[in-house]
């Protein structure tokens, strides 16, 4: 090949070598945007014409073990606090109002939650390795009134089935008669890193600094969080046929749907923006009755298809 022949064949190959480069970076350009254009579909809460805990709820505790005075009072402050105007804002019961938008859709009665009575069996009379078969004998003897709902927690040295390995908690109901009952474990000394997050590292992911617990008990104030979410998902899906998203073998429900979201801004590992108690450093996001802060978690809103956050 002559010089002017190579001069001109290595004008071509280093113009076709230009030209590739120009369609990868076309391409790649291509692929970014239409992977930032992508948007998977919105979840949506769709109601299966079933019954909801509405109008006056009676709900009944049963202390399982061994409760301080203190640890009850946490509990029973929250369910009293999501009576409407109670707190200072941000409050539970402002919590409680995203609820109150499935039961309006479902053109049901607002949900009053009322705190009916309180039954302590600290000697644990069924021992302290329960079966869930356990959980709902100790719900019938709870007593809520009609349609009330139960709520079983166990202290923290009563093992329950599946607790720790595959629930914090659960709510069922007892067909004779068809009344609903939550039941949630006091994780503290069982598994604090998975039923008490982000009041305690978690046992697995991000190993973030825990957050100070409002109440200064990690176990109860985690105990809040579990209570929230399934007192949720109880009020607006109790017998199974309510309010649900996905498939009925697996559904998520009005809490479980937002697990892990507290504030905005969330993401695994971080509960997102929460408000700071000056004097305790605890972190919170609802006030409640007697000067009461809880952390709560985010719900689902029916009306925007997004987890909602109060804080």
């Amino acid at each position: 090949m002559s010089e002017m022949g190579f001069s001109e064949f290595a004008k071509k190959v280093t113009l076709l070598f230009l030209l590739v480069q120009l369609s990868l970076v076309n391409m790649c350009f291509g692929a970014r945007k239409l992977n930032s254009l992508y948007k998977p579909p919105p979840m949506s809460a769709t109601y299966h014409n079933g019954a909801l805990l509405e109008g006056d709820l009676p709900v009944s505790i049963l202390w399982y073990g061994k409760f301080s005075p203190a640890q009850k009072s946490i509990v029973s402050d929250f369910l009293l606090s999501l009576s409407p105007g109670k707190g200072q804002k941000p409050s539970v019961s402002q919590w409680w109002n995203t609820l109150q938008i499935y039961m309006k859709n479902a053109g049901k009665r607002e949900t009053r939650v009322v705190l009916a009575n309180q039954i302590s069996d600290k000697n644990c009379s069924l021992g302290k390795i329960l079966k869930k078969s356990h959980i709902s004998m100790l719900a019938g003897r709870a007593n809520s009134k009609l349609g009330g709902l139960n709520l079983v927690l166990t202290s923290n040295d009563v093992v329950v089935e599946g607790f720790c390995m595959s629930s914090c908690g659960f709510h069922a109901s007892n067909t004779m008669p068809k009344s609903a009952f939550i039941w949630v474990g006091n994780s503290v000394t069982q598994c604090p890193g998975q039923c008490a997050w982000p009041f305690h590292q978690p046992i697995y992911g991000p190993q973030t600094e825990p957050l100070g617990a409002p109440n200064g008990d990690v176990g109860l104030d985690g105990m809040i969080v579990n209570i929230a979410s399934l007192l949720a998902g109880t009020v607006t899906n109790p017998f199974g046929n309510g309010y649900y998203i996905g498939s009925d073998a697996a559904p998520l429900e009005a809490a479980s749907a937002c697990t892990g979201v507290y504030g905005k801004g969330a993401y695994p590992g971080y509960a997102g923006e929460l408000l700071l108690d000056s004097v305790t450093g605890a972190s919170y996001n609802a006030h409640g009755v007697s000067g009461r802060k809880y952390l709560l978690p985010a719900v689902f809103d029916p009306s925007t298809s997004q987890c909602a956050t109060i804080a």
